[in-house]
Order: structure tokens, then C-alpha cells, then sequence
């Protein structure tokens, strides 16, 4: 990696080059499912004092209004943010284009609020028109190895696959755990169709513009948002192809080592893939 092409390793956002908003994840960045990061919840207020607008986008396969209750258990206020954005809110759009159509939903019981109000009926395996998938049905303690066979199944009838959430993997407590888009990966591999809602997708993006210019009068425009996560595939990628500048907070699921340009430089090979700057934690 030559020192042209080095990643800017920061370790204040404040000192960072400006924005005038942030689309920001959430698990991994505010807090991993037990923790909260106390430095990033403050890097949101500050950021919000100083005039900017703070739009949190999570790949959880839940309504927004899920997240919210559990920014309460955690103890995040509404100081922090503007809008909460997920990729539960996205799935549900797509969802309405699918009306009685007999689905089989692939996740936990938590997550059956996706068919609130929706008049799609859920069905076994054999009936099933379409796939609604947001996780595994115990994470504690399956992978995708053990949905080889319904999945084979399903791809040899032809049956579409909407993934809820497009993560493979995310830290819970410090343990590793699989997620919706490793059994959609799979599902692909096998020959299945998968559709995906969040990030690394346009549609959230979209979706996050719209709420941004709800809230400020003034156009905001790209190159004055900064996507901020920890996710390679989700969170960098889709900020670069959205056109954003891009901030890379390290993961355990990521980076076991130290962050250092030799760390970035292995993390980060493909040049078109490097986001703007890197950073052990969002600070402000």
C-alpha cells in the first residue's frame, strides 16, 4: 500500500472534514445488542448541537419502532438522533407489494411484527410463494448449515427469497452470531432468487435522503453526508456506491488485530473499496 493510497486513521470525528449530516449504523457503532458506546452516543449529540442531522440506519429486520424501544432499555435518548431508519421499515414497503401471497417467514418469533397490518398469509414450507427471511430461528445456536435442505427445496420450486437483512454476521455481547443474509448467501448459492432490503441497497438510501430533506430546508447534498459503520459489505459498501464519503469504525467481526495501515491495508485490498478515513471508535 503506498503512501499515496493510505486510509486516514482518526480518532475524533469532530477533526474529521465536515458534514452537514451523518447516515449512521447502529449495531457495532452505538452499542452491540448489550453495550452501550458511550463516546459515539455523545459524537451524535454533539454532532446534532453543531447543526447537523444525525439519520441512525440499521440493518435490523424489525420496524424502526423496535429499535426505539430498545434504545430505551439501553438508555439512548432522542438527543442522539433525527430519524431512525431500518431495514425492517424497507422490507415492509416491499412487503405491501406482495399482498396475499402465502409466505414463509425464516427468522425468530421477535420478528413477526414485519406482518403487522398486512394481510399476507404465513405458511409452511410446502405452500409457501415467497420467503421472508430476518434471521435464523434460534441464533444461539444454528448456522446456516442447518437450513441446507429446506433451502435446496425451496430453490428447486422457484420460490423468491426477500432477505430483511442483509448482514452475515454481527457481534451480540461480545459473541458472534449469524444473520439473515448468511442464510440468504446460502440460498443463492443454491440457486435460490434473493431480493434485499437495507444496507448495502439503494432503497435505504433513498429512504434516508428523503428523511434528510424533510428536516433541513437547504438541500443537502452528498457530497455533504458521511456514512459511518462497521460493516465492509454493508456500511462501506453501500455508502461508496451511494456516492458518500465513509467512515470505517473497526469490528470485532472484522479487525481481531490492532488498527493500523498494515490492518487496513489486508481489510481493505480493492481501491474502489477504501472509505475515507478509519477509526477505532466513533468519538467525538
Amino acid at each position: 500500500m503506498t503512501q499515496q493510497t493510505l486510509i486516514p486513521i482518526i480518532h475524533n470525528i469532530s477533526s474529521f472534514a465536515p458534514a452537514k449530516a451523518w447516515i449512521c449504523d447502529i449495531w457495532g457503532v452505538l452499542h452491540n445488542g448489550v453495550e452501550v458506546y458511550k463516546s459515539a452516543v455523545d459524537a451524535c449529540r454533539q454532532f446534532r448541537r453543531a447543526g447537523g442531522i444525525v439519520i441512525l440506519v440499521s440493518n435490523a429486520p424489525r420496524p424502526s419502532s423496535g429499535v426505539l424501544r430498545q434504545f430505551e432499555t439501553l438508555g439512548i435518548g432522542n438527543d442522539v438522533y433525527d430519524r431512525v431508519l431500518t431495514s425492517g421499515d424497507v422490507t415492509r414497503t416491499t412487503l405491501q407489494q406482495h399482498l396475499n401471497t402465502p409466505t414463509l417467514h425464516i427468522g425468530p418469533d421477535r420478528d413477526v411484527g414485519l406482518f403487522d397490518g398486512l394481510s399476507i398469509p404465513r405458511v409452511t414450507a410446502t405452500d409457501a410463494k415467497l420467503i421472508l427471511c430476518s434471521g435464523l430461528y434460534d441464533d444461539t445456536s444454528e448456522t446456516p448449515d442447518n437450513y441446507n435442505d429446506l433451502l435446496k427445496s425451496l430453490a428447486e420450486r422457484k420460490v423468491p427469497m426477500l432477505c430483511a437483512n442483509p448482514d452475515i454476521k454481527v457481534d451480540r455481547g461480545g459473541e458472534i452470531i449469524y444473520c439473515a443474509g448468511a442464510v440468504a448467501a446460502r440460498f443463492s448459492e443454491l440457486g435460490g432468487e434473493v431480493s434485499y432490503a437495507g444496507k448495502p441497497h439503494a432503497p435505504i438510501y433513498q429512504a434516508a435522503y428523503a428523511e434528510i430533506d424533510r428536516i433541513k430546508a437547504n438541500k443537502v447534498h452528498t457530497i455533504d453526508i458521511l456514512a459511518i459503520g462497521d460493516g465492509i459489505e454493508t456500511d462501506i459498501r453501500g455508502g461508496l456506491n451511494a456516492g458518500l464519503r465513509t467512515l470505517y469504525v473497526t469490528s470485532a467481526i472484522h479487525l481481531a488485530a490492532q488498527l493500523n495501515e498494515q490492518s487496513l491495508a489486508q481489510l481493505f485490498p480493492d481501491p474502489a473499496m477504501r472509505p475515507t478515513a478509519a477509526t477505532e471508535r466513533l468519538a467525538w
